[in-house]
């Protein structure tokens, strides 16, 4: 709901498809401080620190309802707020993916992630049908009243999960116990970790790839896409964005029923095809109801491939070392915001279309190159990131 509301807000207000990819971008400011939250949470448990993060994002919320009750609201204070929340919100994914693998015990982890990801998607659905519906029925304050509301009782909940802490190592009678390492130690074992372990290295490629040349076009740039490509209205944005969710979410439930069956590694590779070949339909399509077929492919076939994708983090990883590196994971998206504002830069010099076929045109070929490089990693039947949870039938 905030992210289709602020961007619409922005773009209306600023006229500007460089102000919006800016607002996007700002979202994801913090995404270089993911492995040190990954670290504190291995320390105090993902509970605490990922429900501290939500009472902050009701916190952000608030601001925002107070300057739109008052009549102070601006472009300028939208993207402050998006700048702070930005601090924390890139972590929020990867520090629920952690406490979900140090909850369930492993055979029904692959169930648990799509269930877990059927709920995100949902409620992307909901989001994107209900923000737009609100706003333009009763207005951002009510529509802000509601998101707050909405970000204190996922606060509230987080904290009735499990801790996500592990349990102490006894220390041997006789001998005084070791005092913990610095964090920064903590986070330097977990990416020299990642970066010895071929698959969680090239599924962290992958996540960097993607975030660059696929989620802008499926994302921050979707205000624009609406109202200057197919002539919508906010309602029409909200349907789009609905689309691309409502398909993640089938591809979620599909991933929950059968995913413990599939090689993980090599579907993260064929979902990303499908969804790059997906994306390129879009952009080809004229027909907003066509558009909104193909967007639904390609959140399909997009939850399919990062669903595969968590699964290789979470099963290639010590336990722990799981806080550390799903926080790293989210250094993968530190491309989309430089993504947006390369496409906010672009879309006025070359236009839209030409900007979407470079964009995807590249992480095609960037694709190819990690399958080919990581080969013995990522398509190996026998390879470790290609082992069922679950033997075939």
């Amino acid at each position: 709901m905030e992210t289709l509301i602020l961007g619409w807000y922005v773009l209306v207000q600023t006229g500007s498809v460089l102000w919006l990819t800016a607002f996007g971008a700002l979202q994801f400011v913090g995404t270089l401080a993911s492995p040190l939250l990954g670290t504190l949470a291995d320390r105090l448990g993902l509970r605490r620190v990922l429900a501290s993060m939500r009472f902050a994002y009701a916190a952000l919320a608030g601001v925002i309802l107070l300057l739109a009750a008052t009549g102070r609201l601006s472009p300028g204070a939208v993207l402050a707020v998006a700048g702070v929340a930005g601090l924390l919100r890139p972590s929020d994914i990867g520090m629920r993916t952690a406490l979900v693998g140090a909850t369930v015990p492993p055979q029904h982890l692959m169930a648990a992630m799509g269930i877990s990801r059927t709920s995100m998607d949902s409620a992307k659905v909901a989001g994107a049908l209900a923000g737009a519906g609100v706003v333009a029925a009763f207005g951002m304050v009510v529509a802000y009243a509601a998101i707050t509301a909405i970000h204190l009782g996922g606060a509230l909940l987080t904290l009735r999960a499990d801790s996500g802490r592990h349990l102490p190592v006894a220390p041997v009678p006789g001998q005084a116990p070791a005092a913990p390492p610095s964090p920064w130690r903590e986070l330097r074992e977990g990416l020299a970790y990642i970066w010895h372990t071929p698959v969680l290295l090239a599924a962290m490629a992958v996540a960097a790839l993607v975030n660059l040349t696929a989620f802008p076009l499926s994302g921050g740039l979707m205000p624009y896409i609406a109202r200057d490509v197919f002539h919508l209205d906010q309602r029409g944005l909200g349907w789009l964005v609905a689309s691309f969710a409502g398909g993640a979410l089938a591809g979620s439930v599909l991933m929950g029923m059968v995913g413990g069956r599939l090689r993980p590694a090599r579907t993260m590779l064929w979902g990303c095809g499908l969804w790059y070949l997906c994306l390129l339909g879009f952009v080809h399509a004229r027909q907003p109801g066509l558009a909104m077929v193909l967007l639904a492919a390609a959140g399909a076939a997009q939850s399919i491939s990062m669903l595969a994708l968590s699964m290789l983090l979470l099963r290639g990883s010590d336990q722990r070392f799981r806080g550390r590196i799903m926080g790293a994971r989210m250094l993968a998206i530190y491309p989309l915001p430089l993504g947006l504002l390369l496409a906010g830069a672009l879309i006025p010099r070359i236009g839209y279309a030409w900007t979407a076929h470079a964009m995807l045109a590249t992480g095609v070929l960037l694709a190819a190159a990690i399958a080919w490089a990581w080969r013995d990693a990522l398509w190996r039947a026998d390879a470790p990131g290609n082992l069922r949870a679950v033997p075939p039938a």
